[in-house]
This record gives C-alpha cells, sequence and structure tokens, in this order.
C-alpha cells in the first residue's frame, strides 16, 4: 500500500515558522516570474525592433487581467485549501482542489474567447497605435490561445503552496523562466550566433516570443500535474472531485475578489498612462515606459511573494467550512 504524505505542518507548527519556510520560495518564485517579460523584452528588442516593444508594453495590461481573475481562483481555492488541511479535512480539501481545476480551466477559455473577439479594440483602448496594433495583435492571439495553460499554471502554483509545498512551486517558476529563456532566441530570431558556432532559428519574430513563453509554461505545467496527481499525497488529483459546488466556488472567488480588484486597478493605471503616452510621447515614449516598468515591477514582485506566502497561512476559525453537498 502506498504511504501517503500527511500535510500536518499547516495546522500544528507555530505561524512564525511556518512563514519563514514559505516566504523566501514565494518571494524567489515571484522575481523569477517577474523576469518572463523582461527576457521577452530583450530578445523581441534585439530580434524584431523599437516598435515591436511597444506593441508588446500594450499587450501587457491584458495579460495582468488574465492574471488577475486567476488569482481569483488561485488565491481563494489555495486559501480554503489550507484552511482544510489544518482542520485534517482532505474529503472537503480534495473537493476543493477538484472545483480549483475545473473553474481554472472555465476562466481561461471564457477570458480567452471574449478578449480574442475584441483584440484590436481592447489594444486600441490600452494605448495601441497603427504602428503597434499588428505586434500586440500576434503576440497577445498566440498567448491567448494558450490561455488555459497559463490559468492551470498559475493556479497549480497555488495550490502546492497551499498543499505545503512552496519549494515545489518555486521550482516550477524557475522551470519556466529557464525555459522561456532558451526557447525565446530559438523561435524569435532568423540565425543565433554564439561566437562558435552559428545555427538557424524559427525566425517567428514577436509570435516566438508568445510561443516560447506559453511552451515553457505547458511543460511546467505537465511537471506540476505530475506532483498534484502523486497518490502519495493526502489530496490529490482523481475522479470524482471536479463537479462544482456552489458554496465552495462562492467562498473561493469571494476570498480571490480582493487580490483581483487589486491587480485590475493597477492594470488600469498602466493602460491610461499609455493612452497618454502614444497621445503626447508617441509609440516609442510607450516602449520605454513599457520597460521602465517592467523593472519597477520587480519591486512590486517581492511584497506580492511575501503577500502569496501569507495567504496559506490563515487562522482556521475564521474561513467558514464548506458543506459536504
Amino acid at each position: 500500500m502506498t504511504e501517503k504524505k500527511i500535510p500536518s505542518e499547516l495546522g500544528t507548527r507555530p505561524v512564525g515558522e511556518l512563514l519563514k519556510q514559505y516566504a523566501l520560495p514565494s518571494i524567489i518564485a515571484m522575481l523569477a516570474s517577474s523576469l518572463y517579460n523582461i527576457v521577452d523584452s530583450i530578445f523581441i528588442g534585439h530580434g524584431v525592433d523599437a516598435l515591436a516593444l511597444s506593441g508588446l508594453a500594450v499587450t501587457f495590461p491584458l495579460m495582468n487581467i488574465s492574471t488577475a481573475f486567476g488569482a481569483m481562483v488561485g488565491v481563494g481555492s489555495s486559501t480554503l485549501i489550507s484552511v482544510k488541511l489544518g482542520q485534517k479535512d482532505y474529503k472537503i480539501a480534495e473537493k476543493i482542489l477538484g472545483n480549483a481545476v475545473v473553474m481554472n480551466v472555465v476562466m481561461g477559455i471564457v477570458f480567452a474567447i471574449v478578449s480574442l473577439t475584441f483584440l484590436d479594440p481592447i489594444l486600441y483602448f490600452f494605448g495601441a497605435s497603427d504602428a503597434t496594433i499588428s505586434y500586440a495583435r500576434e503576440y497577445m492571439q498566440i498567448i491567448l490561445v494558450g490561455n488555459i495553460f497559463t490559468h492551470m499554471y498559475f493556479g497549480f502554483n497555488a495550490l502546492l503552496r497551499a498543499m505545503g509545498h512552496p519549494k515545489m512551486a518555486m521550482k516550477a517558476t524557475i522551470l519556466t523562466v529557464i525555459l522561456n529563456t532558451i526557447l525565446d532566441p530559438l523561435f524569435i530570431f532568423d540565425t543565433i550566433n554564439l561566437g562558435f558556432v552559428q545555427f538557424s532559428g524559427a525566425g517567428w519574430g514577436i509570435r516566438g516570443a508568445a510561443i516560447a513563453t506559453v511552451s515553457a509554461q505547458c511543460i511546467s505545467l505537465v511537471w506540476q500535474l505530475r506532483v498534484l496527481a502523486d497518490k502519495r499525497e493526502f489530496i490529490h488529483l482523481k475522479r470524482g472531485i471536479y463537479r462544482l459546488n456552489g458554496y465552495i466556488v462562492k467562498e473561493m472567488l469571494t476570498i480571490g475578489l480582493s487580490p483581483c480588484l487589486m491587480n485590475l486597478a493597477s492594470c488600469f493605471v498602466v493602460i491610461f498612462i499609455n493612452r497618454g503616452l502614444t497621445n503626447y510621447g508617441g509609440d516609442y515614449a510607450v516602449g520605454a515606459y513599457g520597460i521602465v516598468h517592467k523593472m519597477t515591477f520587480i519591486f512590486v514582485m517581492i511584497v506580492m511573494g511575501f503577500n502569496l506566502a501569507c495567504s496559506p497561512l490563515q487562522d482556521t476559525t475564521t474561513v467558514p467550512r464548506p458543506t459536504t453537498a
């Protein structure tokens, strides 16, 4: 018989010790995550042109809006799971895990369909011009097609932290950044020159950057699925846990609403700045702001990483107990 790993530490160890254990991996993971767009910007700037950077900057708010809705499910579900693990209610924790998977799939598909349907008007509203719209469109079409995998990837990272595996969540993020860094030049450039050797790349330009990002997330997602499907875990992916429970979904979205709204608020700030720069500074000003914003976002990610580390460490008496119905 397979020996199960009992996730007891969230309900037994002091909060201070748990915070130390969870905070560092979470901060490292968020810092690594912030490197995504920086890596894309570096390779796009060298492999395409400066206007492509402006087009990429315009897509940043739309990707963050997608992340905001993903956070609503990820933070809500991870908090509920942590509470159930602290209460040793593994049956309900598994139902929350199944509901989180379904909600990530549903939100990923719905967001992708709506965004692809109105993509050009959205990008123009976000600050795109006639000169940059083609770059922004090409990048976001690929990102949105793979949006379901992105939602699952970020959602599973939150679930891994909730299940007592902050280091695994960190490793998944670092793996994705490394893969993205390797795939970016292969997909963006026509020719790759390493000095001692030269070989051909795919030459897909800004589309290549998007394909590299989605591909890296998909590869990490496969690894996450293997961890979450491990039968040695007290809660793991299996049949019979994916039927949506109205009470669980309501509590999940209620808890996750706050981080979702905060992310949306920061996105709209960037949108208004982009629109102002488009009107008064031009496309290159938008691209320059995009570069600066991504650099400053690194410091924001440190705070976000600390906050994510805190979210699983909830007092088990403060969150309602979902019913088994």
